[in-house]
């Protein structure tokens, strides 16, 4: 046997095993084994971890936006950023206001007869809106007149009276000039003439100031009519028939001050508040474009009235009056309204886009 044929003998594997081994501890090899390998792995990772820079969590990777559609929003954004000096892109919130806006209330207590207005409804100055029981008023200023008509006839009598009085006295002045009557005579008149002049002045004083309790009566009977002190709309009706109105608020309740609100809708215009950084930009008769919330496709021109002289310290802002070009009975008071206020130049045109 040479060299080589030993050679590839020792290279072969036995297939039966050596006498006196069990296949026991083979059992047990292969899981060690295993165990052995996993740690080593274990380990490498570790230490090439550690080996590492760490580096901060970023964010799951976003899908880049192409460049046209970067450019387009860099386009929008130049159209909303207001330019130097311009006054195109400030907005304001507001609400539409009146400026003539009352609550048409009794100037005397009384009970509602009758209330002859409904909300609205078109009055017109000088309306009655409501009536009043009006008998005890009526009856006293019918007393009024009568004392006011005795106190013109006492004048009048105590009148002729005195007329008379002056003829005796021109008489006897006459015949006491001939002797024909005594200095008593004289004396007699002049007092009797002098008497009647003073009660005729204090019944004409007498008469004034009947005239003027019957004039005061006649006023009052006058206020259990309500009228409108301007023209307008009926836009709340506050009291109903049989209750009791008064001047005055009772402290239980049950006596009601106002019989309805009315508004003048030729007064209406807007009322904003601006933030003071941007005020200068403002003028008088800045044009604006105004967007009622519950029109949005409605684009009503207008310009600005005038700045209110005072600031809001909380709120950093300052009201500002904005009339309407457009006067339209969809606009009603205390409506949200959005104003744009334009350049000098831009036109503003009313938009047939109306709703």
């Amino acid at each position: 046997m040479d060299d080589r044929t030993r050679s590839l003998r020792s290279l072969m594997i036995e297939r039966s095993p050596p006498a006196g081994s069990s296949s026991r501890p083979r059992r047990w090899l292969l899981p060690a084994v295993g165990s052995l390998i996993a740690l080593i792995v274990a380990g490498s990772g570790v230490v090439l971890w550690l080996g590492s820079p760490m580096l901060p969590a970023q964010a799951p990777a976003v899908a880049e936006p192409s460049p046209q559609i970067a450019q387009s929003d860099s386009t929008v954004q130049k159209s909303v950023a207001p330019a130097p000096g311009s006054t195109g892109s400030l907005i304001a919130s507001g609400y539409v206001v009146a400026r003539r806006k009352a609550t048409i209330a009794a100037e005397v207590t009384g009970k509602v007869v009758d209330l002859l207005v409904d909300e609205g409804m078109v009055v017109q100055a000088g309306q009655v809106l409501a009536r009043l029981d009006d008998v005890l008023a009526d009856k006293d200023y019918a007393l009024a007149q009568a004392r006011a008509e005795a106190s013109e006839a006492a004048v009048a009598a105590i009148a002729a009276d005195l007329a008379d009085a002056e003829r005796i006295l021109n008489r006897t002045q006459t015949l006491s000039g001939k002797n024909y009557a005594t200095e008593a005579d004289l004396t007699k008149a002049q007092a009797r003439a002098g008497v009647l002049r003073a009660q005729l002045h204090q019944a004409e004083a007498q008469l004034a100031a009947a005239r003027l309790e019957a004039q005061r009566y006649g006023e009052v009977l006058g206020k259990h009519r309500i009228r409108a002190p301007f023209a307008g709309v009926v836009v709340d009706r506050s009291a109903q028939p049989g209750e009791m109105i008064s001047p005055l608020s009772a402290g239980g309740g049950f006596t009601r001050t106002g019989i309805c609100t009315i508004v003048d809708m030729d007064s209406i215009e807007i009322e904003v508040d601006v933030n003071e950084a941007s005020i200068g930009r403002l003028h008088a008769g800045t044009r604006v474009e105004a967007v009622l919330d519950a029109y949005p496709d409605w684009r009503i021109p207008g310009a600005v009235i005038a700045i209110v002289p005072t600031a809001n310290r909380e709120k950093a802002t300052v009201k500002v009056r904005v009339g309407m070009d457009v006067k339209d009975a969809r606009i009603l008071p205390d409506m949200a309204i959005k104003v744009t206020f334009l350049d000098d130049g831009a036109p503003t045109t009313a938009r047939s886009d109306s709703p």
